[in-house]
């Protein structure tokens, strides 16, 4: 089966502002690493919010919780917005919202402020589907592939670059630094954004689906909070089946809904193409392989020497080990839109799928040494900017560029999802199989090898849904 061509990428017609478009994928990709960062910078700090904000633990966990969440829930929102009122103006709200979100974090000291603050930092992830849209009007076609690849890789090198520099920040100034830090990148990107991003005329007709995303945004909290608190709460807990089976209900409701809706906030018949479905369902499971390397290989490295199998570092140094992968998945975006545009997007998603699940058949046999996990990490890091390189390229070819925002935005909610389930599963696996050290459970090693096993299943599952996108034909 094939499919045909769209029209070729460049700068668009009727594009206002701006400079060159290096400078603007600059920019971009700037703006996405900033988002991605706020995600995990809280994570030096997670054991102690509940002191630091004066509440309970479980309360506390939800300034984690509530940031994920959010960042799903805006990706395809945002996407229709920029289709709907122009990219750029959606990204400088993207980054006004970032600002605000930081500075209402950096002046909390208890729990609402801060959650609030959170939700507004989750809703900025929007930003990076957006920005992902755009490159495909303001560049040039020999930059285009490499541009939307370094945009997709901030989703992990945000995440990569953000524990070291968080952990280092906390251990020498305070906690609330961390959020002064965020929010004065913010207010560089969103002033970037608006002198340096052109404003491209691309809002075309139509309305926004404001009960659409209402259903979409009702739907997929409660699928994904119960999905995240699962472990927490008890699987066979009331509440988490109850959440699970209301959302489901939810986002079915949905589903009819925007069937039957002339301007839906997401075009459910071109989301069901083939090329698109199963670019999406491959989405889940690279994300989910992406998160598990972010959870079990820190959590492997700061285990104590004495367990036999642990490698006794502490959080600064558990970070600076981990980094080099977030570089490397950056080194690879030029890789990735190269191989691209010479063995196609289905193609690289599934080299990047494949290098994936061999970095976790390394990280199986290689547990040491901090060396080995760097190695390992960073092998999988390159099958993550790879895998993640290709799927927007794959989603742009499919759909109309009247929903360019719209289609990338879904695939970024696939993405999380992909991650949140990993979260669960993993936070599951390591409380399954534990020993007991100094009256404390601590995952044992057998725990940590079936983590890297379930992480290479899903790489290698992604490959597989990949194997079956129809090839394009050739331009």
């Amino acid at each position: 089966m094939t499919t045909t061509s769209p029209a070729p990428a460049g700068p668009a017609a009727g594009t206002t502002g701006g400079g060159s478009p290096l400078l603007t994928v600059a920019v971009l990709c700037f703006g996405g690493l900033v988002a991605a960062l706020t995600q995990t910078m809280v994570i030096p700090i997670q054991g102690e919010l509940s002191g630091l904000l004066h509440t309970t633990e479980a309360n506390a966990s939800w300034v984690v919780t509530a940031t994920l969440v959010a960042g799903a829930v805006a990706m395809p929102i945002s996407g229709r917005l920029g289709d709907l009122f122009g990219k750029q103006r959606v990204l400088a709200v993207s980054a006004a919202t970032l600002v605000i979100g930081s500075l209402v974090c950096a002046l909390s000291s208890s729990l609402v402020p801060m959650l609030a603050g959170r939700l507004l930092q989750g809703f900025a992830m929007g930003f990076i589907p957006v920005g992902i849209a755009l490159m495909r009007e303001v560049t040039p076609p020999q930059l285009t592939a490499t541009a939307m690849a370094a945009m997709s890789a901030t989703l992990g090198v945000g995440g990569a670059v953000g524990l070291p520099l968080s952990a280092w920040i906390v251990q020498d100034l305070s906690w609330h630094a961390l959020f002064w830090v965020a929010s004065a990148l913010a207010v560089l990107v969103a002033l970037a954004v608006v002198v340096l991003v052109p404003h491209v005329r691309d809002a075309v007709p139509g309305r926004f689906d404001v009960v659409g995303a209402l259903g979409l945004a009702l739907g997929l909290v409660a699928v994904l909070v119960a999905v995240s608190k699962g472990n927490e709460w008890g699987w066979g807990h009331g509440r988490t089946i109850g959440l699970l089976l209301a959302g489901v209900l939810v986002l079915v409701a949905w589903g009819s809904y925007e069937l039957r809706v002339a301007d839906p906030l997401c075009d459910l018949r071109v989301t069901a193409r083939r090329p698109v479905l199963l670019t999406n369902v491959a989405a889940v499971a690279i994300g989910f392989g992406m998160m598990a390397q972010a959870i079990v290989m820190p959590r492997l490295l700061q285990s104590p020497e004495i367990t036999g199998y642990g490698l006794g570092q502490s959080l600064l140094h558990t970070g600076l080990w981990m980094a080099p992968g977030g570089l490397v998945m950056m080194a690879f975006s030029p890789v990735s839109g190269r191989m691209i545009r010479v063995l196609g997007a289905r193609t690289t998603l599934m080299v990047g799928g494949t290098v994936l699940g061999l970095g976790y058949v390394l990280a199986f046999f290689l547990t040491d040494a901090p060396w080995e996990l760097m190695v390992a990490n960073c092998v999988t890091s390159a099958g993550v900017g790879i895998g993640y390189a290709a799927m927007p390229t794959l989603i742009l070819e499919s759909v109309p560029l009247t929903e360019a925002g719209s289609g990338v935005g879904i695939n970024g909610l696939m993405r999380s999802i992909g991650t949140s389930v990993s979260s669960a599963v993993m936070a599951a696996i390591l409380t399954a199989s534990t020993i007991t050290l100094g009256g404390h459970e601590l995952p044992s090693e057998r725990a940590f090898g079936i983590c890297f096993v379930a992480g290479a299943v899903a790489a290698f599952l992604g490959v597989i849904l990949a194997g079956f996108v129809p090839r394009r034909r050739a331009a």
